[in-house]
């Protein structure tokens, strides 16, 4: 895994994927729509303590949900967004064994990051 994507992916699992609110409030499901009518179209960045910006956190988004194959889009998702499943289900859940999970989500590491140097060139 490259560190530094991994380090991001978390952060934006946190920042698109995760409750606002611990308590039960806010939108639960990380929606980035639902987001924007809560806070009536204004997001500010640092509303839950991200340390990425929020272009980062959308253009991670956007490559999950469109420029990977989808064999690695769930890998991304179940690794960083699923924190309910214990690793084994993870890997059950995508269909394949301990290996190539690690294998698969390497692999989406190099493509996030590729996509995310030719976005900023």
């Amino acid at each position: 895994m490259i560190k530094r994507i991994d380090e991001m992916l978390k952060l934006w699992a946190e920042d698109l994927h995760s409750p606002m609110n611990p308590d039960g409030g806010g939108t639960g499901s990380g929606n980035m729509i639902a987001m924007l009518m809560e806070c009536k179209g204004e997001l500010i960045r640092g509303t839950r303590g991200s340390r990425v910006l929020l272009d980062e956190s959308v253009d991670i988004e956007l490559i999950v949900n469109k420029h990977l194959p989808p064999q690695l889009s769930l890998v991304v998702r179940e690794h960083y967004c699923n924190h309910e499943s214990f690793l084994a289900q993870k890997i059950t859940h995508c269909g394949c064994c301990r290996k190539t999970y690690y294998e698969r989500l390497h692999e989406a590491h190099v493509c996030i990051a590729g996509l995310l140097m030719r976005q900023a060139a």
